[in-house]
C-alpha cells in the first residue's frame, strides 16, 4: 500500500529521499533539554578505620558515589566469621548499628567487622561493602582515671581505695598494695599484708605519705596505675577501747557513732581452682569496739556480678557462711588472678542508703 507508492515516488522522480525522510521519520520532541536522572552508582567501596579491638570506635568511609543529587546514604554493619562474601551474605547483621561510627563490642571479638552502604535517590539506590576488618581482639585494661585515696591521714584512722576508672574487655579483677613513701611521696616501698580497697594507718606511717597501686587483671593481660599521696601522716589518735565480753544483738545499735564492721573473711577453697564449684565464705561482724554481734543482715556478692549473689544472718558468735554459686561470667582460674568481692552488713529494717552498716571489699585468688 502507502510504502510501495513510496517506494514507487523514489525511483520516479528521483527527488523520493526528501519524501521518504520525511515520511519514515518520526515525530522530534520539542523544548526537551533536561538530562535525565541517574540512580547512584558506587565508584569506590566503602573503607573502615580503627584498631581492630574492642571498645574501639570503627568509622566507615562511605566510598565514591555517582548519580543524581541528592542521595541519601544508610550504613549497616555487620559481623563476619572469616572475610565472608563479597556481599557480606554470609554475615550476621548487627542490630542498632547503623550510623557511620561503630564502638567494637565484646561480642565482636574473634570475627571480623564489615560495613555496607547503600546509596538512594529518586530513580534509585545501589549497594556498596567494605573489605572486612582484621580480627576483632580482646582488649587489656587500661586505665583511664587513676585511683586515689579517701580519709584522715592520721595514726590509727582508716584510708579508702578508689580503683580509679578502667577499660578492657570484662571481667575484670582488681589487686591492691599499699605503699609507704617519704614525706614527700616517693622512694615507696610496699606494706607487708596490706592488700585490702582498706588501709588502718599504723604508728610506723608517721612522718610518711601513703600510696595505693591498683593492678586490673583479665584474660588479655594487666595493668597496673598508682594513685597520688596522701599528706603526711600525723599523730595518732586514741585506741578504741577493749571489747566488752559477750555477742551484741544488732538491735542494741542505737547511738550515734555506732556501725558494723566486716571483721573477717574465711574463703573456701583457697585459691579457687574451679569456675562451677560452689565458694563457701565465712564472715565475722563485730561492732565498733570488736564485740560480735547476731543478727546482722549481711549481703555479699562478686564485683563484676561472676557469682550469684546471697544474704544471710549472724548467728550468736557473729559468724555468717554464705554459699556463693559462680556464673557462666565467672573468669577461668589463673594464677595470679583474683575475683573481688563486696560484702555489706547491716541492721534489718534500716533503708538501704542509711542506718547501721559497715561495708568492706575482699578478694580471693585464683589458680590455674
Amino acid at each position: 500500500g502507502f510504502w510501495m507508492a513510496a517506494l514507487v515516488m523514489l525511483l520516479m522522480t528521483g527527488a523520493g529521499s526528501i519524501a521518504t525522510s520525511a515520511a519514515l521519520s518520526g515525530p522530534t520532541a520539542v523544548g526537551s533539554g533536561s538530562s535525565p536522572a541517574v540512580a547512584p552508582n558506587n565508584v569506590t567501596e566503602p573503607r573502615i578505620t580503627g584498631e581492630p579491638r574492642v571498645g574501639e570506635v570503627q568509622r566507615a568511609t562511605r566510598g565514591t558515589w555517582t548519580g543524581t543529587a541528592p542521595i541519601t546514604y544508610e550504613y549497616r554493619w555487620y559481623r563476619c566469621d572469616g572475610k565472608g562474601a563479597p556481599d557480606a551474605s554470609d554475615c550476621t547483621r548487627i542490630s542498632n548499628a547503623s550510623d557511620d561510627t561503630y564502638v567494637a563490642r565484646q561480642g565482636d571479638s574473634g570475627f571480623r567487622l564489615r560495613v555496607q552502604v547503600i546509596g538512594r535517590n529518586a530513580d534509585g539506590q545501589d549497594t556498596a561493602t567494605s573489605n572486612p576488618t582484621a580480627e576483632i581482639t580482646s582488649a587489656g585494661p587500661r586505665n583511664r582515671t587513676e585511683p586515689s585515696i579517701t580519709g584522715t591521714a592520721t595514726v590509727g584512722s582508716t584510708l579508702q581505695a578508689n580503683r580509679g576508672q578502667w577499660t578492657g574487655s570484662e571481667p575484670i579483677t582488681y589487686s591492691y598494695q599499699w605503699q609507704r613513701c617519704t614525706a614527700q611521696g616517693d622512694n615507696c616501698s610496699e606494706i607487708q599484708g596490706a592488700n585490702d580497697t582498706a588501709y588502718e594507718v599504723r604508728d610506723s606511717d608517721s612522718g610518711r605519705t601513703i600510696r595505693v597501686r591498683v593492678t586490673a587483671r583479665n584474660d588479655r593481660g594487666q595493668n597496673s596505675a598508682i594513685s597520688n599521696p596522701t599528706g603526711v601522716v600525723g599523730g595518732g589518735q586514741q585506741p578504741p577501747p577493749p571489747p566488752s565480753s559477750g555477742t551484741l544483738p544488732v538491735g542494741d545499735l542505737k547511738a550515734a557513732g555506732d556501725r558494723l564492721v566486716v571483721a573477717s573473711v574465711q574463703f573456701s577453697p583457697n585459691p579457687v581452682t574451679s569456675r562451677t564449684a560452689p565458694i563457701t565464705a565465712r564472715v565475722k561482724i563485730t561492732a565498733r569496739g570488736g564485740r560480735p554481734v547476731s543478727g546482722a543482715r549481711v549481703f555479699m556478692r562478686a564485683t563484676p556480678r561472676v557469682v550469684e549473689g546471697q544474704t544471710q544472718t549472724t548467728q550468736n558468735d557473729g559468724f555468717v557462711t554464705l554459699t556463693l554459686v559462680p556464673n557462666r561470667l565467672f573468669p577461668q582460674p589463673r594464677s595470679g588472678f583474683n575475683v573481688q568481692f563486696f560484702i555489706k552488713a547491716s541492721r534489718p529494717g534500716d533503708p538501704g542508703l542509711g542506718g547501721i552498716a559497715g561495708y568492706r571489699l575482699v578478694q580471693v585468688r585464683l589458680a590455674g
